[in-house]
């Protein structure tokens, strides 16, 4: 079946279906929203799983897939499609594409809850604050373990099961070690409290019992651990007249009262989070039973949460809709110990960390001497003159949604960003030629990346306002774009983020037009260390860099001028790494400052050049869709300009 891009008016959710051994079967990440689609029972998508054409239809009608599911090959995708990793999820005007699993499973909770607001239950899904995998996999290390970590463990692991009988794949420990530590939740000082009045009361029956017979019988001590295990499960729907406790409990320390133990794997409540685990720790245990039953006993808590989560209403039936029927293993009561001594696998794994991991030590004394050593080594900040200081866009002749004076920001603020708009839009000029596709990372543009769903709809209803047509939306992390481009812009990509963009773009082999901001928030990433090029390696520690990354960030316009100027030559050391770092793979950089330089405090700007050149330019209305998109800003800018 083709699916056609003019005709589809309706959601659609593209997953992705794969052969093992010359059969058909479907990768975690499927099976995962597969079963998150069951467990909310959303109808708002139509469901496309994505074949390549030596699939037949006998092995497709072996898959467990929902009647209902249509089926497209790999080479009829939507360009939109075909330009990200999947799962994806398209909008009605197939111009918005969610790709990654976090973003599409997030999507597929907020459009459920769109449609019946009285499903509750799936918006707890989205955790406290609603904030459960939203950030970044580059940044977040438990986002990173949960949606990519765990499934490429378990995918390797079950295509060689009996290669690795003897080794727990590190992130399974990893887990298993995070349910072993103390839960941190919102307003957790009175539920700590609650559980040690608990505590009490059962010692307090334990010993009246004692007193009253030779000892407690074996069915009172059975049936106070059941009772513990309850509470846990409910102690957020106690009384609150229970929850307040006897004023003896109320004087206890907080450092005193008991920590709160894992229930789910993010603390006390279900969440996303176990929806991602439970498909993939139920084929690891599958697995582990029929090829090396005898290391089960090493995850007694991933024993337990597996079995909590199978008694969370709903879930066994959505589970057995996907084709998984959750047993829980069995395994010697003898042998499912909790191990912690300093051979345990978690106490190695834990070693392994330890030994990879550099102490963050504290910051003593300013980065003068940082910056002494580099001069030494003849490293010093080096800025190129701007080729076009005066170059203005034509802001009166353009369309009034395009101006940042019609966005939500002061007058000194629109001023800024459209200073900053004519310095980013003049060196795309300079780089371009017809026929260009620009993509502007952290924002925004030609074809838009952006994972924060706020900044992305809005900049999509901009585009609509304007007639736009020669635009499209993808709301992902930058790994999961992989079309092809030939400029990457970036306005005030935070932190890293400016790294992110950096290795996209010399990976694509494309221009780019980068500048970054908040300095103080680089660190060390899965895909780049610091520092980054081969001269600052070789002369700085990533500890004195990150000096140079933290007094970078020193330039707000309240601080003595001494201070902002310090702060100025350490923004330009950083970048100046980041350029030769670029040079490495045959590009040519430039470090610039925007004109003005009031425009903003963080007003460097790097433009590199691909080894090859450019072989094509952009035209005058994809500039105009480069403007208009370009009017969000990050929040340290916003602030600093309210500094001002």
């Amino acid at each position: 079946m083709k699916h056609n891009e003019k005709k589809e008016q309706h959601l659609s959710l593209f997953l992705e279906v794969c052969s093992q051994n010359e059969e058909l079967r479907l990768p975690l990440h499927t099976s995962i929203v597969m079963f998150l689609l069951s467990y909310c029972e959303c109808k708002s998508f139509k469901v496309f799983m994505v074949y390549t054409s030596s699939c037949s239809d006998a092995f497709r009608s072996q898959l467990p897939v929902p009647v209902g599911v249509s089926w497209v090959q790999l080479e009829d995708l939507p360009q939109l499609v075909r330009s990200c990793r999947l799962p994806a999820a398209v909008d009605e005007s197939g111009r918005l594409c969610r790709a990654g699993l976090a973003v599409v499973l997030r999507h597929i909770i907020i459009k459920t809850t769109e449609e019946d607001p009285s499903r509750k239950d799936v918006l707890e899904l989205l955790g406290f604050k609603k904030t459960c995998l939203k950030a970044c996999a580059e940044v977040s290390k438990w986002t990173r373990l949960c949606e990519i970590g765990i499934p490429s463990a378990v995918e390797e692991h079950l295509l060689n099961p009996t290669n690795q009988v003897n080794r727990l794949p590190p992130s399974i420990l990893t887990l298993e070690q995070r349910l072993a530590e103390p839960v941190k939740v919102h307003n957790d000082d009175k539920i700590r409290r609650q559980k040690l009045q608990e505590q009490r009361l059962r010692e307090n029956e334990e010993k009246q019992i004692c007193e009253a017979s030779l000892g407690p019988s074996s069915q009172t001590s059975d049936g106070l651990e059941l009772r513990a295990a309850l509470a846990k499960l409910s102690v957020d729907s106690a009384p609150a007249a229970a929850t307040r406790g006897s004023s003896e409990i109320r004087k206890v320390k907080t450092t005193a009262l008991p920590p709160l133990e894992h229930v789910f794997a993010e603390g006390l409540y279900f969440t996303l989070t176990d929806v991602v685990l439970l498909p993939c720790i139920h084929q690891y245990l599958c697995s582990l039973q029929s090829h090396a039953a005898r290391t089960l006993h090493q995850l007694p808590r991933l024993l337990r949460w597996y079995s909590r989560v199978r008694e969370v209403p709903g879930v066994l039936k959505a589970a057995k809709d996907c084709g998984m029927i959750l047993t829980v293993p069995q395994v010697p009561t003898s042998s499912l110990q909790e191990t912690s001594g300093p051979d345990s696998p978690v106490s190695l794994l834990q070693q392994e960390e330890d030994e990879e991991t550099t102490p963050q030590l504290a910051f003593v004394g300013g980065p003068r001497p940082t910056m002494t050593k580099l001069k030494e080594n003849g490293i010093e900040a080096i800025f190129t003159l701007h080729p076009c200081p005066s170059w203005t866009l034509p802001w009166d002749s353009l369309p009034k949604a395009i101006n940042p004076t019609e966005g939500k920001m002061s007058n000194i603020r629109s001023t800024r960003k459209m200073q900053q708009l004519n310095n980013l839009v003049a060196m795309v000029s300079k780089l371009a030629s017809p026929g260009c596709t620009v993509v502007d990372f952290c924002s925004g543009t030609i074809i838009l990346i952006e994972n924060k769903e706020e900044s992305l709809v809005r900049a999509q209803r901009r585009s609509t306002e304007l007639g736009l047509k020669n635009i499209s939306f993808f709301q992902a992390n930058l790994d999961y774009f992989t079309g092809l481009f030939h400029i990457g812009v970036a306005l005030h990509a935070c932190g890293v983020a400016t790294d992110m963009v950096l290795g996209r773009c010399i990976q694509a082999r494309a221009a780019f037009v980068i500048s970054p901001c908040c300095y103080g928030f680089i660190q060390n990433a899965v895909k780049f260390t610091f520092p980054k090029s081969k001269r600052f390696q070789e002369t700085l520690t990533h500890k004195e860099h990150m000096i140079l990354c933290r007094f970078a960030d020193q330039t707000a316009v309240q601080l003595p001028p001494e201070r902002r100027l310090i702060g100025k030559h350490c923004m330009g050391l950083v970048d100046l790494d980041r350029s030769w770092a670029a040079e490495a793979h045959g590009y040519t950089v430039q470090v610039m400052t925007m004109e003005p330089e009031s425009c903003s405090t963080k007003n460097n700007m790097l433009v590199g050049r691909p080894p090859q050149g450019i072989a094509q330019e952009i035209g005058s209305s994809q500039l105009e869709t480069l403007v208009h998109n370009r009017s969000c800003e990050c929040p340290a800018e916003r602030l600093q300009d309210n500094q001002s």
